[in-house]
């Protein structure tokens, strides 16, 4: 790999790690009253987004939807099948419960997006039109709405609808 591609790989990484980040810190300025520093932060998330993907496409990662699709998949079979597994082996070996317990539920969540993805891959198409709903607890993305939860039990009042926008 160049120079040049690892450093838009970094650059992606680290764009995608402040838009996340910055959108959390908006959360807590609404919390705190303060919707004007909230706007700010949701402002420079939406620029670091604009330069994540300007990163990403520019390394050559991002292709047509039958090769992002794959890619998908196979990123999302690497968390389920290796990469949590293996955090949340760590976060009990350190006591640390309370973070192997949200490493599991990122872990079944992630096998619930391979499927999606599955489903995707095999008729792109021919998806039925459906609404996309994300507990906001663990990130359990169902079609439709959903009651309780079936990976950390939250009631559905946790669910919120995915918009045809959402970055």
């Amino acid at each position: 790999m160049s120079k040049t591609q690892e450093n838009l790989m970094a650059a992606f990484a680290g764009e995608s790690q402040a838009n996340r980040k910055y959108l959390a810190f908006a959360k807590v300025a609404d919390k705190e009253g303060l919707p004007q520093v909230a706007k700010l932060f949701r402002a420079a998330a939406a620029a670091e987004t604009v330069h994540a993907h300007t990163h990403l496409k520019n390394a050559g990662h991002i292709g047509d939807t039958a090769a992002n699709l794959k890619a998908a998949l196979e990123g999302e079979t690497y968390e389920f099948t290796k990469m949590y597994p293996g955090m949340i082996k760590d976060a009990k070996a350190e006591g640390k419960e309370a973070v192997a317990k949200y490493f599991d539920f990122a872990n079944k969540v992630e096998e619930v997006h391979a499927n999606l993805y599955k489903k995707a891959i095999a008729n792109p198409a021919g998806l039925a039109k459906t609404d996309y709903y994300v507990c906001s607890v663990c990130g359990y993305t169902h079609e439709g709405p959903c009651d309780d939860c079936p990976v950390c039990g939250a009631k559905g009042a946790a669910f919120f609808k995915v918009g045809d926008g959402c970055a």
